[in-house]
């Protein structure tokens, strides 16, 4: 927002006094706060820092200690710089003495040979600094309704970050909390440079305070998130391009302008409030079986009003037997479907080919669509008795519902309810519950089994909890701020380490030595080193993490975090 020193030796009134720089030319790139006209010794006590003292010497020390202590005085308080004109006290040039001060501590001192008006140079500047500060407000203003349009709009985050993008000029990368991407826009840059082992790279960002600027890395961060959980953070890159003067000059990184940290504070809080408003607007969007069996797993309404609401449909849920289950297509896109109208039209065949099969079952649900790629039923069976029986009448109901509709039928003409083919769909069931008040827990559970379900390619009628394991579980809560956090905690300080010494790679070893049963000579054998130098990588792994790696307890935790670690990570 401020000119620099070397803009303001630029400016008319400036050159017309034949300004030449002594000293502390290093320093021409910072910027001028203000200008100041003094002519007493002990003017430092009277700035704030970041001023262009003006002054003719007529004030200044005789003797060279006070000269020197001039100098030493405005560089702590943080001047920009010193103009000297020359002609009333100091001649032909200002000492020597004052230039090797002013060249030892960094701080630009110019000369000005000929007699210039100093109102003339504080007009230019500080003309100069409101039109800057205008520019910077006007700026402010854009993107305070650049960022209200878009949460307006309900701009999902792919459109916010390349609006961030656009606005600054600057690449900007959305991460979750265990520094994967979420979302980038390289601004025109490379972005293959851009996200190169981006994990290990913001892990050294560690800047203090929700939204802070980290000078050595060059990232302006800021915190994702709302009603208090954070669960990303929002980096854009200052300066873009390598187009400051500072990183021409392979100086330290010129400060970003407030403006671009009023943008990523707005484009952050944009992001949160779209996820929040995409949350609440999918139980607005359902039928009414969608909207209490959303509300069922948002606890948005009360448990009892929901069994109200169902009993009027004709869903009795009082003293039933309750059981979750979830539908879902294996693939997201099936080959040979594309095209924005495809995702939808493929949810509402499932959804009434669930409903279908519901009726040719005879069996009693509430049901919707849950998101984009699942439709959910809540079964009310009137013993836990009935359990299995109705989940495999269902599956097999579902089964002929599909292919009498011909729905997604392979070339090859396999089943396209089951296996793995393109039009392959995933039948999963929760626990069964006695009570509404649990009824969360069953379809939460057949939902996770659902998408853990995903990566496994045996061919069954209905996913139990059972089948999928810790793996498949962790593998869909990869998503989940609570998750990332437990691997942060568990994990951080070992993959810090690792990313600054990445030729060691700790984290490999402890996972030779948990997968191997916590045998040393086994996960030694696994990790190809000697025993003795894996037994030094474990201690020192135990140093870092402050753990005992003999606990069991320790370890388990540990190794939980490992597979939540490498769920997080999966693409």
């Amino acid at each position: 927002m401020f000119p620099t020193v070397r803009e303001v030796l630029a400016l008319d009134p400036v050159r017309h006094g034949a300004p030449r720089v002594v000293a502390g030319d290093a320093g021409l790139d910072r910027p001028v706060r203000w200008v100041h006209v003094a002519e007493v010794p002990d003017i430092a006590t009277l700035l704030g820092g970041g001023e262009l003292v003006l002054t003719t010497g007529i004030g200044l020390p005789a003797d060279d200690a006070g000269l020197r202590a001039f100098i030493g005085d405005l560089a702590d308080v943080g001047v920009s710089g010193l103009v000297v004109e020359l002609g009333r006290r100091y001649v032909s040039g200002v000492p020597r003495v004052m230039a090797a001060a002013a060249e030892r501590r960094g701080l630009p001192l110019v000369e000005l040979r000929r007699a210039t008006p100093f109102v003339r140079i504080t007009e230019a500047v500080h003309a100069l600094i409101v039109d800057a500060q205008l520019t910077e407000l006007r700026a402010a203003e854009e993107i305070h309704q650049r960022f209200t349009e878009l949460s307006v709009e309900g701009a999902d985050a792919a459109e916010v970050i390349r609006q961030a993008a656009e606005l600054s000029g600057c690449p900007v990368v959305l991460e979750n909390l265990s520094r994967q991407v979420l979302g980038y826009d390289p601004a025109g840059e490379s972005a293959e440079l851009l996200l190169d082992g981006w994990e290990q790279h913001s892990r050294r960002i560690r800047p203090a305070g929700r939204t802070a600027y980290e000078p050595d890395s060059g990232w302006l961060v800021t915190v994702v998130g709302a009603r208090g959980q954070d669960w990303g953070r929002l980096l854009l890159r200052w300066p873009a391009g390598g187009d400051a003067p500072s990183a021409r000059a392979g100086e330290p990184t010129v400060a970003p302008p407030t403006r671009l940290t009023i943008l990523v504070e707005r484009a952050a809080s944009t992001l949160a409030l779209g996820r929040l408003i995409r949350r609440d607007a999918e139980g607005l969007e359902r039928q009414l079986h969608g909207t209490l069996l959303t509300a069922l797993l948002d606890h948005s309404r009360p448990v009892d009003e929901v069994a109200l609401r169902a009993k009027a449909l004709g869903v009795a849920l009082d003293r039933r037997h309750l059981v979750g289950v979830m539908v879902r297509q294996r693939a997201d896109d099936p080959a040979g479907e594309g095209g924005p109208e495809a995702g939808p039209a493929r949810l509402r065949d499932l959804s009434e080919a669930v409903g279908q099969a519901l009726r040719e079952a005879k069996l009693t649900a509430l049901t919707s669509a849950v998101d984009d790629n699942s439709v959910g039923a809540l079964l009310a069976l009137p013993d836990p008795a009935a359990e299995d029986r109705a989940l495999s009448a269902f599956a097999g109901a579902l089964r002929r519902v599909r292919l009498d509709a011909g729905s997604g039928r392979t070339p090859s003409g396999a089943d396209p309810s089951r296996g793995g083919g393109p039009g392959a769909v995933i039948v999963a069931a929760g626990s069964g519950v006695s009570s509404l008040r649990e009824a969360r827990r069953s379809l939460v559970e057949a939902r996770q089994i659902a998408e853990a379900a995903r990566r496994d390619r045996r061919d069954l009628p209905i996913f139990r909890l059972p089948h999928v394991g810790l793996a498949g579980l962790l593998h869909l809560l990869r998503e989940e701020p609570r998750l990332q956090t437990f691997v942060e905690r568990e994990l951080g300080p070992l993959l810090e380490y690792d990313a600054k010494h990445p030729r060691e790679r700790l984290l490999d070893t402890l996972r030779a030595y948990l997968e191997q049963g916590r045998n040393k000579s086994a996960g030694a054998a696994a990790a190809h080193l000697s025993r003795p130098a894996f037994y030094e990588r474990l201690a020192r792994i135990a140093r870092i993490l402050d753990v005992d790696l003999d606990s069991v307890e320790a370890s388990l935790s540990l190794h939980v975090a490992l597979l939540a670690l490498e769920a997080v990570r999966a693409p």
